[in-house]
């Protein structure tokens, strides 16, 4: 069967699977194992130390596989040089950035100025609406189930898909929640034309940097087992349970101190847990889709077990 969605044309991807943003852990390694399976691998830019990294990051990739990859912004971990980073973007020609995690509206000018493909998450009809007035290319709407930072409004990918397809013309990427052929072909059915992945691609053997503890917690895992902190703050975003988190949200019942909560809940504390296995002291994020996972597969395994799921509910439904 062929894939064949707005989302593979502007990718020019064979199947409409993009890996997510993961902070520290979206580097060339699984970004390249995505594409190669023929879906859409990205580069975390701005987990790096640096914007020369990224320069350097883009071009082990282009070592690892000749097929499109791109670059996500997380707009939140924004430390000042962002802008110099995009550029690096758009000089190494990559296919396409995703920008995550805060107003886009600062960035599109420059990524319009470069004609490079930008997708835009987003957690609203509103947002939506708003990244496609400022020229985003996609959107990748999320729902609540997702892991990560999520949107306020605590709408799950059932509802909110088909609402955001009503309200833009451009491509409706779907996320959150997603693990499989039956969750990829349900988004079809709300009218997405591809799909996001995060929690799912790091429960696999080519997401070297993630620590075996967390890989394991996340196979182990139900969808109880996640919960969202930081919403005191307006700030929502799901985890994994831990000894940490649940110190947090101790600590979130008591106070809405913005820089107390952050300074506990932070990149460091997050690389405690996904790479030193410290539960005690870190924390990892995780979506609902943990329910549905349950081993740790190379990324080409695991897209082609996706794509005979699918296959068998198009065949059945479709």
């Amino acid at each position: 069967m062929k894939w064949h969605t707005r989302l593979t044309e502007l990718l020019q991807i064979k199947y409409p699977i993009m890996q997510g943003g993961l902070a520290y852990l979206g580097y060339s390694d699984l970004a390249a194992a995505v594409s190669n399976a023929g879906g859409f691998g990205q580069i975390t830019a701005m987990s790096l130390p640096d914007a020369k990294t990224l320069r350097e990051e883009i071009e082990r990739t282009r070592t690892l596989t000749d097929k499109p990859f791109g670059i996500n912004f997380a707009i939140g971990m924004h430390r000042g040089d962002m802008e110099e980073r995009i550029r690096i973007a758009i000089e190494e020609r990559v296919s396409a950035v995703t920008l995550t995690g805060g107003n886009p509206a600062p960035f599109m000018p420059l990524l319009q100025s470069a004609s490079l493909t930008t997708l835009v998450l987003v957690s609203s009809r509103t947002q939506a609406q708003k990244a496609e007035q400022l020229g985003a290319s996609a959107v990748i709407v999320v729902g609540h189930e997702g892991g990560g930072h999520l949107g306020r409004d605590e709408v799950g990918t059932m509802v909110l898909v088909p609402q955001i397809v009503d309200a833009v013309r451009i491509p409706v990427v779907a996320s959150g929640g997603i693990s499989d052929g039956r969750g990829w072909m349900a988004c079809h059915a709300l009218g997405a034309e591809g799909i996001v992945m995060g929690t799912r691609f790091i429960a696999t053997k080519e997401c070297v940097r993630a620590s075996s503890s967390y890989k394991n917690a996340l196979v182990k895992a139900t969808s109880a087992d996640t919960v969202v902190i930081k919403r005191s703050i307006s700030s929502p975003a799901r985890v994994l349970r831990s000894p940490l988190i649940d110190e947090f949200m101790e600590l979130e019942s008591e106070t809405n101190d913005s820089e107390a909560l952050k300074r506990y809940i932070n990149g460091e504390a997050n690389k405690r847990w996904i790479y030193e296995s410290n539960q005690e002291e870190g924390f990892g994020w995780a979506g609902q889709a943990v329910g549905l996972i349950n081993d740790i597969p190379e990324v080409s395994e695991l897209i082609q077990r996706m794509v005979r799921e699918a296959e068998i509910i198009r065949s059945k439904w479709f």
